[in-house]
């Protein structure tokens, strides 16, 4: 593969506790992090924004391809001892964090697995680490602490304990978050979310 590293993924230990989740650095292969960089979707403002609507070069393409193809389900599968099959897809990409980002949530019950791959090279800040939470009231109260930093993974199975969320942070986050999802009407519902949100965004971006 191009970009991704599946055995790293394979070998990588899956916590249970408060909820199911793996973190894997280095699963985009360090070779491949100077063209992702440079084929980074121009995300127009904060938020997410569905990839399908954004542009991007051919090695982020590649990128997408890989994460949404057979072997990297194959891996969730086996990670989570899930069966994904055919559930759809869907990602979204994220540049920019506002202030207000990063609030204690547990993702939606249509979400089966949430896939999150960060490309920021060495984050140094204290801040915008996603933080694997106890429970819903304390931010302080976590049990690992993910930097968004190049190549790092972060996958988790939804449940009503999986709370996360991550200190303030304003600035550059670039992030791509893949999703298993119930079925293709979650699909279609929150792909037009996510258009009507870029197009408010588009035309108003201090919004």
């Amino acid at each position: 593969m191009f970009a991704i590293d599946l055995a790293r993924l394979n070998h990588a230990t899956l916590s249970t506790d408060p909820f199911e989740f793996v973190i894997v650095p280095g699963f985009v292969k360090d070779a491949a992090l100077a063209a992702l960089h440079a084929d980074f979707p121009a995300v127009p403002g904060p938020g997410s924004f569905p990839a399908s609507i954004l542009r991007y070069g051919a090695n982020f393409q590649r990128l997408m391809d890989e994460l949404q193809g057979p072997e990297m389900r194959d891996a969730i599968e086996r990670k989570f001892g899930i069966d994904l099959a055919n559930r759809p897809t869907m990602v979204t990409v994220r540049g920019r964090c506002r202030a207000e980002d990063g609030a204690i949530h547990t993702d939606s019950t249509t979400k089966i697995v949430t896939a999150l791959i960060y490309l920021n090279g060495k984050w140094q800040s204290p801040d915008g680490r996603l933080r694997m939470l106890r429970g819903a009231n304390d931010l302080e109260d976590y049990v690992a602490e993910v930097p968004p930093q190049d190549g790092t993974l972060l996958a988790f199975k939804r449940s009503d304990r999986s709370f996360h969320g991550h200190k303030s942070f304003v600035g550059e986050r670039r992030s791509v978050q893949l999703n298993w999802v119930t079925n293709s009407s979650v699909v279609r519902r929150e792909l037009g979310r996510h258009r009507l949100s870029a197009w408010l965004k588009a035309i108003n971006p201090f919004n």
